[in-house]
């Protein structure tokens, strides 16, 4: 493989195509004319072709050295914008900042952090991409995102969690099911109940699988949806009951439309946090991100378990 042009002699080139001179050319360039006859003898050398001509005083460019000062001048501009790009990049409160994060938290955590990020980063230029847990990772693992709010992962050593709060799942029933009405869930019926529940390819499917293994019960399970808003319409129309975190029924549950209840004496929890790659130095876009991550979160921290009684 042949390697590339020399820029400074494409730019040489390209003054001299321009003035015709190269008394002209080396003033521009603050080069000697013996300097620039040089260089553009080892352009042509380089090229293999003759690019230039000269009529009495006068330089001009050959056919082949027409052709190249088409790609000289479109390589030399394509140079000059990526020096402006980086230059801009280099200054105060520019960058990018690309996101993952799940649905939910796009609905319910992402708008008012983004809203106080803007306020310090207005120039930022800031891309989101939505998903479960599973494609959150692989887009990490790809570097198409550099943060990824979503659930606790196992087994991913390149990946560093940086906690934010842990969340406990209820069962979550409209406002005339029985289990609304009697305030309380009676075990015996959990295994008869129609359940809609979240999508099978995430961690929270996984989670409550488990946790209803260990209870020694199979759920019956009719429906299986990846929006958690269309799983809560549903729940209200009395279709059947799911398993949600309360924080993201917080309307409904306020309004009276849904109730939350304790799936059991045993409690299932999901630890949420920022996702990045190990060791990664973070700029301090990325610091403040994860700091303002934090705030928003702090009202959704489960208390402290309260100590045993002896």
């Amino acid at each position: 493989m042949k390697p590339p042009l020399d820029s400074r002699q494409l730019r040489a080139f390209t003054v001299l195509a321009r003035t015709g001179s190269f008394t002209q050319t080396a003033r521009e360039l603050h080069l000697t004319q013996s300097g620039i006859s040089h260089s553009m003898k080892a352009l042509e050398a380089e090229t293999g072709c003759r690019l230039l001509d000269r009529l009495g005083k006068k330089i001009v460019l050959t056919q082949a050295g027409e052709q190249l000062l088409q790609h000289a001048t479109r390589i030399l501009a394509e140079m000059e914008t990526a020096r402006d790009a980086l230059t801009q990049l280099g200054k105060w409160g520019r960058g990018r900042l690309r996101l993952g994060a799940s649905t939910t938290a796009c609905q319910h955590l992402i708008p008012q952090v983004l809203r106080e990020f803007k306020e310090s980063f207005p120039d930022h230029a800031i891309t989101l991409e939505p998903g479960d847990t599973p494609e959150l990772v692989n887009a990490l693992l790809h570097h198409r995102v550099d943060l990824a709010l979503t659930l606790e992962v196992e087994r991913e050593p390149q990946l560093e969690f940086h906690p934010l709060f842990t969340d406990e799942l209820h069962f979550l029933v409209g406002a005339l099911h029985p289990w609304a009405r009697a305030g309380r869930v009676e075990r015996a019926e959990i295994p008869r109940e129609n359940h809609i529940l979240y999508s099978k390819r995430s961690v929270t499917f996984k989670l409550v699988e488990e946790y209803f293994r260990r209870e020694k019960m199979t759920l019956n399970t009719v429906i299986e949806l990846g929006s958690v808003e269309a799983i809560k319409e549903l729940v209200k129309l009395g279709l059947g009951v799911s398993i949600l975190a309360p924080w993201v029924a917080r309307r409904e549950i306020e309004e009276g439309s849904l109730v939350a209840l304790p799936l059991g004496r045993r409690k299932l929890t999901r630890r949420w946090g920022l996702l990045h790659w190990r060791g990664k130095r973070l700029n301090l876009a990325e610091e403040t991100f994860i700091g303002l991550c934090e705030s928003a979160c702090a009202p959704l921290r489960l208390p402290p378990a309260k100590p045993a009684e002896k």
